[in-house]
């Protein structure tokens, strides 16, 4: 489910850069890398074995991605609304080794400056939209880690 999530999610996002030419900021691009990182972590557990040990670091993985697309998210609202300190750079900001606006700029170049974020449905603004999306995928997250954690101590272990 969270894979196809993500998967959606960053379709969305490559239909409003490249169809609507709503160009992404680096904040934008920091967003994408922490689907990414969700749709990875589901995919790896969708095809590991389904031990205990595994689907709590797997869901450990979705929470700490979570935190990230929300935290971004809720950093690019701040400054759309002009409530937060901080700025945008025109360059990704990554680490030579992890030069990934180089490696796939179809996807990960930045090529715009922090502004607005696009209307979506139900009149939110993209940043709002993902800072949802963040928070529902925390609470799912542990939700499903908690549940695991306690079923392996109550002596049934998945």
């Amino acid at each position: 489910m969270l894979a196809t999530l993500g998967l959606a999610m960053l379709a969305v996002a490559l239909y409003y850069q490249y169809a609507l030419g709503d160009e992404p900021c680096q904040v934008c691009i920091h967003a994408r890398l922490w689907v990414v990182a969700i749709t990875l972590s589901a995919l790896f557990m969708l095809f590991m074995p389904q031990t205990s040990l595994l689907r709590v670091l797997g869901n450990l993985g979705i929470l700490v991605a979570g935190v990230g697309l929300f935290e971004r998210a809720r950093y690019l609202y701040r400054l759309e609304n002009g409530i937060g300190d901080g700025s945008c750079q025109f360059q990704l900001g990554m680490p030579d080794w992890f030069a990934v606006d180089r490696w796939m700029p179809w996807l990960f170049e930045v090529r715009n400056l922090c502004s607005f974020t696009p209307e979506m449905l139900f009149g939110l603004s993209m940043a709002e939209t993902l800072m949802g999306v963040g928070a529902g995928v925390c609470l799912l997250a542990g939700w499903v880690m908690i549940r695991d954690v306690a079923g392996y101590l109550g002596g049934h272990p998945a």
